[in-house]
């Protein structure tokens, strides 16, 4: 009869654990994002957070946990329970370079992290604010070239797309600058906005309020074509500067192990809500693209975003402070 007993018991856990999956989700969804309010990152992931929590039923709860260059909210994510009550929103940075730039193998993403899709691409802008004297990006890189080293970039953290941008700028053309790290792109802006630094490559989903209120001035885009947001500046490719085609994602992650049906349905239902006409416009209002991939693209592509970006870090010899 014990015997019997036990079989019974694991025959119902086996059977409880499909079940349990299948009924996700039944309580609330921590969403680990690795930067302040405000930026590029957060916005997406409260725009997805809503409409998860009006698909699902069950709250989705931002949580901003910046620090480290996104080390502390990617560690904190990689150690957290695989049962789809954790996820992670985050840009290149934080998942693909974070560890390298602080020396510690605190994650993998390919061991710890299980990709599910993008939820938006965004280009960066060349944007000085209104002291500095270049109306062109030759002319602004011509002044950065005569005043090697004083010139000063605002970046919203060491290893994000914002500074590797830079670095590779700076390579390719050079010329020398002083880059200022900021915990975040809302703080980076601000000290932009208010001239205590001179320029940035900025995201333009950030960037865009300011450049249209005039407070900052656009030089050139890392996109492939011109911007409708701003169809009067040049994109960095028609000036001349083809490698400077940097794009930030935005991209949604389970735990390694998470289940697959957790898994399924956090893409099924992200990719129907990346297709909603309203959700579609407001990321294109903040000068995103709203952009699905399966996992498996998603994998594939972040490998390579790893290929491309990762000797920049170790060229730069990128590291945390």
């Amino acid at each position: 009869m014990r015997f019997l007993a036990i079989m019974l018991a694991v025959v119902a856990a086996t059977l409880a654990a499909p079940a349990a999956a299948e009924q996700w989700p039944i309580r609330n969804v921590r969403i680990i994002v690795p930067y302040p309010r405000g930026g590029n990152v957060d916005g997406a992931a409260r725009i997805l957070a809503g409409k998860l929590q009006e698909r699902l039923g069950q709250p989705f709860i931002v949580e901003n946990k910046p620090g480290s260059e996104g080390l502390a909210a990617g560690e904190a994510f990689a150690k957290s329970v695989n049962d789809g009550y954790t996820l992670f929103v985050s840009a290149n940075g934080p998942v693909l370079f974070a560890p390298a730039i602080n020396k510690r193998d605190a994650y993998q993403w390919k061991r710890d992290f299980a990709p599910i899709t993008t939820i938006s691409m965004t280009p960066l802008v060349l944007e000085v604010h209104p002291s500095v004297q270049a109306r062109t990006a030759k002319e602004f890189f011509a002044l950065v070239r005569e005043r090697q080293g004083k010139v000063t970039m605002a970046s919203p953290g060491a290893g994000t797309t914002n500074h590797l941008l830079g670095e590779l700028a700076q390579s390719t053309l050079g010329v020398k600058w002083t880059t200022v790290q900021y915990r975040g792109n809302a703080p980076a802006t601000n000290d932009l906005v208010a001239g205590h630094v001179q320029f940035a490559f900025d995201h333009i989903s950030v960037a865009l309020p300011y450049i249209k209120s005039g407070a900052l001035r656009a030089l050139a885009v890392t996109s492939a074509h011109r911007l409708s947001t701003l169809p009067n500046v040049p994109t960095f490719a028609e000036l001349g500067y083809a490698t400077f085609d940097a794009q930030s994602f935005t991209g949604l992650f389970a735990p390694a192990g998470t289940p697959a049906a957790v898994v399924e349905t956090l893409h099924e239902v992200t990719a129907a809500i990346l297709k909603d006409p309203a959700v579609v416009e407001k990321f294109t209002k903040l000068g995103a693209e709203a952009v699905i991939m399966t996992p498996a693209e998603f994998r594939t592509y972040l490998e390579g975003q790893d290929a491309k970006w990762l000797p920049v870090v170790r060229d730069a010899d990128i590291k945390a402070d």
